[in-house]
């Protein structure tokens, strides 16, 4: 993600309202991809709207920031929905009558913003249920009935528990997931590296984008070549996988344990993983990161090159060169710190070919 400032020159981060250096509302604009902030109109009596002081347009509050504080993307003064481009992608939030359900919507919510961004900023298509009532992309964030609440677990659930997952484009996520000592003791139990309610976000957005940009395309070839048959039984696979674990050389050819399990969960795994590589990537590159002297770049080169019709795919070893000597500094700074990874991974083999496959996909999808 890129580092954002107020027009006064104050860092401002991507969930702030506020910028704490000159008192304005600030909020994130959506089509313009970046925070600013925002004065009252005076000139132009429009209701709640103000003028946006990085593009001179105006804008109105998400009424999810007008009901519950909730919400820091604005939207278009002449737009007529009331919510913003993230919250009207959503066909059911929480009980709000339970009183921490707010805080754990909020949670989610800020992931969920995070993963709209990298998708608007690789340029992949965000469709609305709205625009395709079919197939398009909805959340439901849902809780398991109070009586199991305090038994949670997710994807060896019985059914009558909620399913963090996707289904022809709705992407569900167990509101419990926000917790984060319930998340802890799932990832312990389930013998996970890495699990983050973000990093849920990226791995069902990959679902969603397999259906979108695989499924009946010239990619499936190449998709079966790498990731494997879609066409096995998914049932059999799971109940597999649960019973006997994965692979025992999974290391071998899967970015992480349960991308084994199936070529779908193959798929949106290394789709998580590609997510997480190039929005920390952007991060570094916004912050001026420099390792050994060098500065860190390679996912700019590459949106130019894609962006000028060049292949981008030239450049896919460079920003996994980037990924590698970051990750190694960033694992390295929390060990300083006493924490775990920030990235517990290794990419090699097979799976590094699946990233760059992954990364074909992305850049050359039609603009």
């Amino acid at each position: 993600m890129k580092t954002f400032a107020c027009e006064c020159g104050n860092l401002l981060h991507f969930e702030n309202t506020l910028c704490l250096n000159c008192g304005r509302d600030t909020g994130f604009l959506p089509d313009a991809l970046r925070m600013s902030a925002l004065a009252p109109n005076r000139d132009w009596d429009r209701g709640e709207a103000r003028c946006a002081l990085a593009n001179g347009r105006f804008y109105r509050p998400c009424r999810n920031q007008r009901d519950y504080k909730m919400c820091n993307w604005w939207v278009p003064a002449d737009d007529p929905q009331e919510y913003c481009a993230s919250c009207r992608l959503n066909r059911l939030i929480p009980d709000l009558g339970q009183p921490k359900n707010l805080t754990l919507w909020y949670r989610i919510e800020s992931a969920k913003r995070r993963l709209l961004y990298t998708l608007y900023a690789l340029g992949l298509p965000v469709t609305g249920r709205d625009e395709d009532p079919a197939r398009g992309l909805a959340f439901e964030f849902l809780a398991d009935p109070q009586a199991m609440a305090d038994e949670f677990i997710n994807e060896d659930a019985p059914r009558h528990r909620i399913m963090t997952g996707h289904r022809t484009g709705v992407i569900t996520i167990n509101i419990m997931e926000a917790e984060d000592s319930v998340r802890e003791r799932i990832r312990t139990q389930m013998n996970e590296r890495y699990r983050t309610l973000l990093g849920h976000f990226r791995h069902e957005s990959g679902h969603y984008y397999w259906d979108r940009l695989i499924a009946g395309s010239s990619w499936l070839d190449g998709f079966r070549a790498l990731f494997g048959d879609e066409r096995t039984d998914y049932a059999d696979a799971m109940q597999r996988y649960y019973a006997g674990g994965p692979a025992p050389d999974w290391q071998q050819s899967w970015i992480s344990a349960y991308a084994s399990m199936h070529p779908w969960e193959d798929w949106a795994e290394t789709w998580a993983h590609y997510l997480h590589m190039i929005d920390t990537l952007e991060t570094a590159h916004d912050f001026g990161f420099s390792i050994e002297g060098r500065r860190l770049g390679a996912v700019e080169t590459a949106r130019a090159q894609a962006a000028s019709g060049y292949g981008a795919t030239d450049a896919f070893d460079a920003v996994m060169e980037d990924w590698g000597r970051l990750s190694v500094a960033l694992n390295a700074l929390n060990r300083s710190m006493g924490l775990p990874d920030a990235y517990p991974f290794a990419v090699a083999g097979q799976a590094l070919d699946k990233l760059r496959f992954i990364h074909a996909v992305i850049h050359g999808i039609e603009r």
